[in-house]
């Protein structure tokens, strides 16, 4: 088959065009996996969010234990609460919404059940929003982006983050459950004590987990929001009294 010089170009554009788009989805591909390494330097290995108080009180004690745990802290807490607003936060990224910022990063403080809990969202928040400053990474709303938050939480300024590294909706939420299960992980390995290769198997048994709370979270409405946690409530209300512990409170 004789090509002409005509559809010579149009394959050269369109391959051209193709590859910026995958470098650009690499790209975001690596910026999600910098947001959610353990070694972005936010301070989130210094809480356990009372998985330590779970182990003192004899309520977590093993490896199947663990796993169940950290199940239902999945389906009835990150999939009712983290990633369903984490999804909305960013889609008010997108829009430039500051009102619809202001009012799910309000939602997600009323929502924390404990000093604790608090903390630990409004220090994680500030902590990346001052990592992202010194990266001159910081939104502007001189140049059309939304207003940040007075005192915004850890999942509003990940999602700007997440929005401004181009990283498509669902692998956010991704991202942010796999944070989360290393996270936990750590702390188990830590305070438990659970072995490297036990929290490997808890990786392969949850991970098909983390993609069905992406889904249920995608698809909830605005009225079935909200965590239904009171073991783990219980737990951090607990760990910041607690005498001895390794993770903060």
């Amino acid at each position: 088959m004789t090509m002409t010089m005509g559809t010579v170009t149009q394959m050269a554009i369109a391959m051209r065009t193709d590859r910026q788009h995958a470098e650009a989805s690499d790209l975001a591909l690596l910026g999600l996996m910098q947001l959610i390494s353990p070694a972005l330097p936010i301070g989130a290995f210094a809480w356990s969010q009372g998985l330590e108080s779970a182990f003192e009180l004899g309520w977590v004690r093993n490896e199947k234990e663990l796993g169940e745990w950290l199940e239902g802290v999945l389906d009835d807490g990150l999939s009712r609460c983290e990633l369903p607003v984490l999804a909305r936060l960013q889609q008010c990224w997108a829009s430039a919404d500051s009102e619809g910022l202001a009012f799910w990063n309000d939602w997600l403080h009323a929502n924390r059940e404990t000093a604790e809990l608090s903390d630990e969202d409004i220090r994680l928040g500030l902590a990346l929003k001052r990592l992202l400053t010194s990266l001159a990474l910081q939104p502007s709303p001189e140049e059309g982006d939304a207003q940040l938050p007075a005192e915004p939480g850890y999942v509003t300024v990940f999602a700007w983050a997440a929005h401004q590294r181009q990283v498509p909706v669902r692998q956010a939420l991704l991202g942010f459950a796999w944070g989360w299960l290393e996270n936990q992980l750590a702390v188990a390995c830590k305070a438990m004590p659970l072995g490297h290769t036990a929290a490997q198997r808890l990786n392969e048994q949850l991970r098909p987990k983390l993609v069905a709370a992406v889904e249920t979270a995608l698809a909830r409405s605005d009225q079935e929001l909200g965590p239904i946690l009171p073991g783990l409530a219980l737990g951090s209300a607990q760990h910041e009294t607690q005498y001895s512990r390794l993770f903060r409170s």
